[in-house]
C-alpha cells in the first residue's frame, strides 16, 4: 500500500512539475518611451511593442497609469508564444509643461508585472 501511495505522489509532483514549465514571457521593445519636445495639443498616442518569448499564450489582464491624464489600452486576445502586441498610451497634450508618468502592466508572464515610463515635455505656442 505505502508503494502505491509513494508511486501516486511521485506521479503527480511530475506532473505539476511539468504544467509549471509552461510561461510567458514578455519583453518590450522598449520599456520608456520619450515624447521629446512637443506643441500644446499634439497628437498623444504612442505604443509600447512587445513579443511574447515564452511558451505559453500571454493573457495581459490590466494596464494602469500613475496619474488621469495618461490612458492606456491593452491588448483585448491573449498573444500567442513568438507573436508580437502593443499597449497603445495616450497622454493629455494639453497640460503643458514635463511628462513623468508610469503605467503598470499585470500579466500572467513570468514577470507578473512592468511598470513603463512614458517622458518628454509640451510646450506651450510661442507668444503665449
Amino acid at each position: 500500500m505505502k508503494k502505491i501511495v509513494l508511486v501516486l505522489f511521485v506521479g503527480l509532483m511530475g506532473l505539476t512539475l511539468t504544467a509549471q514549465e509552461a510561461k510567458a514571457k514578455i519583453d518590450f521593445k522598449t520599456e520608456t518611451v520619450d515624447y521629446g519636445e512637443i506643441a500644446k495639443g499634439a497628437d498623444g498616442v504612442r505604443v509600447f511593442e512587445f513579443t511574447n518569448t515564452g511558451n505559453a499564450p500571454l493573457i495581459i489582464s490590466k494596464v494602469s497609469s500613475s496619474c488621469g491624464c495618461t490612458i492606456p489600452k491593452k491588448p483585448e486576445d491573449p498573444i500567442l508564444p513568438g507573436k508580437t502586441g502593443e499597449i497603445q498610451v495616450k497622454y493629455d497634450t494639453n497640460r503643458v509643461g514635463p511628462i513623468r508618468k508610469a503605467i503598470t502592466v499585470i500579466s500572467n508572464a513570468d514577470t507578473p508585472t512592468k511598470v513603463l515610463k512614458i517622458k518628454g515635455e509640451i510646450k506651450a505656442p510661442a507668444g503665449k
